[in-house]
């Protein structure tokens, strides 16, 4: 029942969507150089590889300074960048990854291989699921950014604080999860992008 969700959902959501797929597209290309699009290698379920996609919201090589977003304000980030990260724009083409069957509507946010490489035989059981665009996790740390701003080593507390965190939330889920659960985050999302 999930995974039919998962195709019907996210082909409903492309189809729709497309016309603000576009105005996105043309805002990205024209506030600055780059693809419209930034691809990432992340880990999905049984531990394996994949190219998520979202719209670039970064200068090009931003990554290359640090995985990290720090505050609300990262210079590395673009004019347009700004506004469709704070409303969670630049996921949308995550809706592509759940199309073919990368990514779940719900589940464990996917990390990059670096961060998963450091997960206990317990943490990776996260891994048993598939990622997902949104999930409770990625609500109770929606101002991820504007917290690692507020201490000094950003990457060692994303580390060792927050991604613990997360961690333990999504162990959680994927003991508990359910199609009904899976709905109520679904809204529990829209309803923290639109109070921010």
């Amino acid at each position: 029942m999930k995974r039919l969700f998962d195709i019907i959902s996210s082909g409903c959501g492309l189809i729709v969507l497309s016309p603000i797929f576009i105005v996105i597209a043309i805002w990205v290309k024209l506030d600055s150089k780059g693809p419209v699009f930034y691809r990432q290698i992340r880990v999905g379920k049984d531990n394996k590889d994949f190219r998520l996609f979202k719209f670039r919201s970064m200068k090009i090589g931003a990554d290359r300074q640090g995985l990290i977003t720090v505050g609300g304000r990262d210079p590395r980030v673009t004019r347009s960048g700004y506004y469709i990260r704070k409303y969670k724009l630049d996921e949308l083409p995550q809706l592509i990854n759940v199309f073919i069957g990368d990514m779940s509507v719900v589940g464990p946010r996917p990390e990059v291989r670096k961060y998963v490489d450091l997960y206990t035989p317990e943490q990776m059981r996260v891994l048993s699921v598939r990622p997902g665009i949104t999930d409770l996790a990625s609500i109770r740390y929606r101002n991820e950014n504007e917290l690692l701003e507020t201490v000094d080593e950003p990457e060692t507390y994303y580390r060792e604080v927050i991604m613990q965190d997360k961690l333990k939330i999504n162990l959680e889920y994927v003991d508990n999860r359910s199609f009904w659960g899976d709905i109520k985050l679904i809204f529990a999302t829209l309803y923290a992008i639109v109070a921010k």
